[in-house]
């Protein structure tokens, strides 16, 4: 499988003269870089913060360059009557389900990236992602 992704810069430790060096979409494409599947927050903040900032709220440093605004995901029990659908963000994360609203998915489909590692634990990635974001709702 294809390990590349397409990774937005500036959540990545990369420095922002580094940043501002790059294509003017914010946008690179390299490979996946592994992280503990037990650490959802390093995986949160790998995979995740570019788009939907540090803590979640849609507003990472390259949330400008993308034609769709990230998703606030400190919301998502908000938006779903104050209950965390844990399936379907599972779903989403996996990229099995695609949100008819939001258009063209410009998000990555994490579930075939996390099984391109070749480590054996891509599902328990996604949990563990989907477990961190119920962490974060407000």
């Amino acid at each position: 499988m294809v390990r590349q992704i397409l990774v937005m810069l500036g959540g990545l430790a990369v420095s922002a003269s580094l940043a501002s060096a790059q294509d003017r979409s914010g946008v690179k494409t390299t490979s996946i870089q592994q992280t503990p599947a037990v650490d959802a927050l390093q995986m949160f903040q790998s995979y995740c913060s570019p788009c939907h900032g540090k803590e979640g709220k849609g507003n990472g440093p390259v949330a400008a360059a993308l034609t769709k605004a990230p998703a606030d995901l400190t919301k998502i029990s908000a938006r779903n009557g104050g209950t965390f659908p844990a399936v379907r963000v599972s779903r989403f994360i996996e990229g099995v389900d695609v949100v008819a609203a939001h258009g063209t998915r410009d998000m990555p489909l994490w579930g075939s990236l996390f099984r391109s590692l070749g480590d054996g634990v891509g599902e328990l990635r996604v949990a563990n992602l989907r477990d961190y974001l119920r962490t974060i709702q407000q």
